[in-house]
């Protein structure tokens, strides 16, 4: 084996961690593989002698990639029509199906990371999320281990305040999803009160493409009969659960057409937030068949 070769094998063992690391910065699956591609086209042109630590050198190089492409990105979610929602990670009970995220890369909390800055959201996801010192940082980020701490700090103090509560035990939490699906399939009002937290808010995300609602519904009557209302248009939908975001989620396919992809949060057997993606731009990564 020629030494181009192991390194191609290195390079591909690293792969799925590298996407988390530039996903859970972007909160885009095309964008952060776009990253993972740059980044080992500069290694390729890079001499090896020169690197210490591949792995170190590679998550460096991915995330300084995937920092320019945020701050290039920010005008244009700021310019987007409706709600702006990170896209999913879909999977179904293969963990090799997916990228291994951490579970604080869940839908609601990448929603929360977008409004941090650039440098605050790289220091964080890093640091906290992937266990990164603050040397490896500031080499990221361009800036002094201290000054990335201090970032790490707001950034930490911001998503504490915001973080969603959720539900640790998965097969609570998958019960509770089982038991949503069957109630938004049924238009049951009652079964969906139940099931929602009075504060309960919900997000869509259409991209201006397909129908989807600009502002975030909130409270568990108003998210309990939009569903409902919107169940007509569903009639002979299939739903399938699988895991979003490494979580109990929902998609709704029409015959081979993948409609939605929802990530639900859990706690305390209620659900505290629903993210459903439905711009089809967002939805065409995801490897999905209804059987």
């Amino acid at each position: 084996m020629t030494s181009g070769e192991d390194l191609a094998d290195t390079f591909d063992a690293l792969r799925p961690r590298l996407i988390a690391v530039a996903y859970g910065i972007l909160g885009s699956v095309e964008e952060a593989e776009d990253a993972v591609q740059d980044a080992w086209l500069r290694l390729t042109r890079t001499n090896q002698s020169e690197i210490e630590d591949l792995t170190g050198w590679l998550i460096v190089t991915v995330s300084r990639l995937a920092v320019d492409t945020l701050r290039s990105a920010r005008k244009r979610r700021e310019e987007y029509v409706g709600t702006w929602l990170p896209e999913p990670i879909v999977a179904r009970d293969d963990p090799a199906e997916r990228v291994t995220l951490d579970e604080s890369m869940s839908m609601a909390m990448l929603v929360v990371l977008e409004s941090l800055s650039p440098a605050e959201r790289t220091a964080f996801v890093l640091h906290d999320v992937f266990g990164l010192p603050f040397t490896e940082v500031g080499r990221a980020v361009g800036r002094t281990p201290a000054a990335c701490r201090q970032l790490a700090t707001r950034a930490r103090k911001h998503v504490s305040a915001r973080a969603p509560r959720f539900e640790v035990d998965t097969a609570a939490h998958r019960s509770v999803v089982e038991a949503f699906a069957r109630a938004s399939a049924g238009r049951d009002l009652d079964g969906l009160l139940a099931l929602l937290d009075p504060d309960v808010v919900m997000r869509s995300d259409g991209g201006g493409i397909v129908l989807a609602t600009r502002k975030p519904v909130v409270g568990a009557t108003k998210v309990a009969r939009f569903l409902v209302g919107i169940s007509r248009r569903y009639d002979g939908a299939g739903r399938s659960l699988v895991n979003v975001n490494g979580w109990p989620g929902i998609v709704v396919f029409r015959g081979d057409q993948l409609d939605s992809v929802t990530g639900l949060t859990v706690a305390g057997g209620r659900i505290t937030e629903i993210d459903i993606v439905r711009n089809p731009e967002k939805l065409r990564s995801i490897q999905w068949t209804s059987e």
